[in-house]
């Protein structure tokens, strides 16, 4: 499939997608479906959303933005409180669809969107915290940060503290990411654990560093986008800041890059590449793919980077983007969930990330490469 091949079919597939979901019924939304219970205010449809709203940006087609606003507009009430969500739970993936507010709010006005940003931001006022200052990723997770977290609060964190709020919180936003450089990043290969649990008790966790065992594709994936993302967000006023940032988003994606695959991919746990059952997984490569675009574009990375998005991606739609029988288009190679402890006692073993189900058409793979495509449009379209 040639590269005009796989714009057209990724066209068509989005089309696809939107044909067939509503804010009640995501057909991107795996998890959702698999419980068979009514669809809450989710990080998984708001990363989708979010893909959604960049389609717009590049392409000012109105479809995009009105499906966004009536899928959002569903969940978010007239006085600002938003159906199924309840900041008492002290969930960080439920920040996450906050930024499609912002993005609302500007693009329609909508009052009540602003409104719903503020419900939003308080949950952060009072959400749990390490000692060190990093917001716990649930409050079924006490003393637990995840690179995933990264992702989830602080671009939404970095943006509503600049635009909203006189930049109060934006030292914090920062210095949560140097906390998790400072505990989480491994000097060997300059990658980043998983997790980190500052009371060491859990039995995932190592007894000195508190660190996960292993280092999974899309938790470095969420964590690099929630670099460019929240760099992007972030007043250059803070020159110290930004500029520390900067140099922290590439030296990840310098090691990241050291393990790319020569089909443009990357593996489920990215340094095990010859492990029997690992496998060249969709969502991280996608993830990744679209922080480099990104921060090419913004200038965040040296042009030189830039083929490597391009490879990460394109390597992707080769080979996992297909028609099926049917005629549909169908992105594989999808992890649809990883994470640790909780009642599946997920231990962050190499056995534990390659046993979880690979699926097709999930929010968090289509999401991250529909982003990535935006970028390779933005830049065919000069």
């Amino acid at each position: 499939m040639d590269r005009q091949q796989t714009t057209t079919l990724l066209k068509n597939y989005i089309d696809f997608l939107l044909d067939n979901s509503d804010a009640q019924n995501p057909m991107w939304n795996i998890e959702k479906i698999n419980s068979g219970k009514v669809n809450k205010w989710n990080y998984i449809d708001g990363c989708m959303i979010t893909a959604i709203l960049a389609l717009y940006n590049q392409t000012s087609n109105k479809k995009y933005l009105d499906f966004a606003d009536t899928f959002m507009d569903y969940f978010v009430k007239e006085d600002g409180s938003i159906r199924t969500y309840e900041v008492e739970e002290y969930n960080i993936d439920h920040i996450n669809p906050a930024k499609n507010l912002i993005r609302l709010y500007e693009l329609t006005g909508k009052e009540k969107y602003r409104k719903a940003m503020e419900t939003v931001r308080r949950q952060l006022d009072t959400m749990p915290r390490t000692k060190e200052g990093n917001f716990w990723h649930k409050q079924i997770y006490p003393y637990q940060v995840w690179l995933d977290g990264l992702y989830m609060g602080q671009p939404f964190y970095m943006e509503y503290e600049t635009k909203y709020n006189g930049k109060k919180g934006c030292l914090d936003s920062y210095r949560q990411f140097v906390n998790v450089r400072k505990r989480m990043r491994d000097e060997k290969t300059g990658l980043y654990y998983h997790g980190y649990d500052e009371s060491r008790k859990m039995y995932w966790a190592d007894h000195e560093t508190g660190c996960s065992k292993n280092f999974w594709l899309r938790a470095q994936g969420w964590f690099v986008v929630a670099l460019v993302d929240t760099l992007e967000a972030i007043d250059e006023q803070l020159y110290y800041e930004y500029r520390m940032l900067r140099a922290q988003f590439q030296e990840a994606i310098d090691a990241i890059l050291t393990y790319q695959d020569t089909s443009g991919m990357l593996y489920q746990v990215i340094n095990e590449q010859e492990a029997e059952g690992n496998y060249l997984e969709t969502s991280g490569t996608a993830l990744i793919a679209y922080a480099i675009l990104k921060g090419v574009r913004l200038g965040f990375l040296p042009k030189r980077y830039e083929i490597h998005g391009e490879k990460a991606f394109f390597g992707t739609t080769q080979t996992y983007l297909k028609v099926s029988e049917e005629g549909r288009p169908v992105l594989g190679g999808i992890c649809l969930v990883a994470g640790l402890g909780g009642k599946e006692h997920r231990d962050g073993s190499l056995a534990y990330y390659f046993s979880e189900p690979v699926v097709e058409n999930e929010a968090k793979g289509v999401a991250p490469l529909l982003l990535a495509f935006t970028e390779i449009m933005r830049r065919n379209n000069g």
